[in-house]
């Protein structure tokens, strides 16, 4: 574990294994580096892995103003330079996906290629903008949290991502799912949909979204007729119950990782 500094504030990183490109793993919103843990250990035996925790979460430090996604942009970029890698290639979380597509933006062809994971890249339904406002009101944001939470665990059995939803995500206070609830939606609404941010780019750089839920066929239909007009992106979906893969099956998201950062 080694530590680097943003805006004054100290964000702590595990920095594992040889290489370039490095992977860059970012959790999403009120969650720690915590649910990289097995991913980040088996994929550091082969190469550079670095594993963040923003401001305010994890064993990073707790600022005293708010931020918002541009400080955890800045947050990535102080890992990086403190590293001293030269590429990186993001490994994002749901919304922490935002961050990866700056990345790329502010360092073009240091981020040679990005990996999404478990992301809502189309257009998001009215009952997600919905709960994401909710999340904003103190009178709502825990009945919402806590809705959430259910739909994420339905059917799912494995303990490890039931203990990580519960206790890690559980242990974020109502001014950081607020937080989380304004700061998503305000990157829909100013990018529409990732898949739209990332055909803006100047050079939208290969991008892979592993994803196991929604079971739900037209979700997957969509990503694919998406990468029918545009080759440089690719979905695959995971054989889990979660929307946690990387807790839950990260021998299948390492797998797929390898071939997509092993073709050309």
């Amino acid at each position: 574990m080694t530590e680097a500094h943003s805006d004054g504030l100290r964000i702590d990183y595990d920095d594992a294994g040889h290489g370039e490109p490095a992977l860059l793993f970012l959790p999403g919103w009120c969650s720690s580096r915590a649910k990289y843990a097995a991913l980040a250990r088996q994929m550091s035996r082969a190469r550079r892995v670095l594993v963040l925790d923003w401001r305010g979460h994890g064993r990073s430090e707790r600022p005293k103003t708010a931020f918002g996604e541009e400080e955890l942009v800045r947050d990535a970029l102080a890992v990086i330079s403190s590293s001293g890698v030269r590429q990186v290639v993001p490994v994002s979380t749901a919304h922490a996906g935002w961050v990866g597509i700056e990345l790329r933006r502010r360092l073009s062809a240091r981020v040679p290629k990005l990996v999404l994971l478990d992301w809502i890249v189309l257009d998001p339904p009215a009952p997600f903008i919905a709960a994401l406002t909710a999340l904003q009101d103190r009178d709502l944001w825990q009945a919402t949290r806590d809705r959430l939470f259910q739909m994420w665990l339905e059917g799912v059995g494995d303990r490890r991502v039931v203990r990580f939803v519960q206790e890690d995500m559980g242990s974020y206070s109502a001014e950081m799912w607020a937080r989380a609830g304004r700061e998503i939606a305000a990157s829909y609404s100013r990018n529409g949909n990732p898949l739209k941010a990332l055909a803006a780019l100047e050079q939208p750089p290969s991008t892979l979204h592993l994803y196991a839920q929604p079971d739900d066929l037209g979700f997957l239909e969509a990503q694919e007729a998406f990468a029918t007009g545009h080759p440089w992106f690719q979905v695959s979906k995971l054989e889990a119950r979660s929307h946690f893969p990387s807790i839950e099956v990260p021998d299948q998201v390492e797998r797929a990782i390898e071939r997509f950062l092993s073709a050309a």
